[in-house]
């Protein structure tokens, strides 16, 4: 049984719990992480969801994601996650999030980066991840118009591609 603080509207953390699987009470907010690991060929590292999974199974996913944990911050979980799913030592402790998406139930740290990674090299979590594999924009756009990539907005893929660059919200010329 995994248990999660639980935040305020303004993602503050709070003196309360909850356990996993369950919805937060009313007033309250959850944090989880997803992390887009993307390579010099403009491609965004995919993770397959695992048969042994509840939820979403079989479909595809940005490279990690995971819910932040009774005493951990959405680094030391993005941290961990990218351990325990892939086998990749990631220190997230001095990388702000690239964004946050608030959802229903609360809030979602985008972290984004550069990394060249061999797959052959990645040790997954089986019981999380399925497979892994290198797609572009277009690709994962595709894969969410067929229902093999979870039901993301299309715009979000395209902020994370755009992001992966650079933070901020303002285009300044290279």
């Amino acid at each position: 049984m995994e248990i999660l603080d639980l935040y305020d509207i303004l993602g503050n953390k709070t003196d309360q719990t909850m356990i996993r699987g369950t919805k937060p009470p009313k007033g309250f907010y959850r944090r989880k992480i997803t992390i887009g690991i993307f390579n010099n060929k403009e491609e965004m590292l995919i993770q397959k969801v695992s048969k042994e999974r509840k939820y979403w199974t079989g479909m595809w996913t940005p490279s990690v994601s995971g819910s932040v944990s009774t005493g951990e911050n959405s680094q030391s979980t993005a941290t961990r996650e990218a351990k325990e799913e892939l086998g990749l030592e990631i220190d997230f402790s001095n990388i702000r999030p690239s964004f946050t998406i608030n959802f229903t139930e609360g809030f979602d740290d985008f972290y984004l980066i550069k990394k060249e990674v061999e797959i052959e090299k990645l040790i997954l979590q089986k019981e999380e991840v399925e497979e892994v594999k290198w797609a572009t924009k277009q690709e994962i756009i595709d894969m969410i118009k067929t229902g093999e990539f979870l039901p993301f907005h299309f715009e979000i893929i395209d902020l994370m591609f755009l992001l992966k660059d650079e933070q901020g919200s303002y285009r300044f010329k290279k």
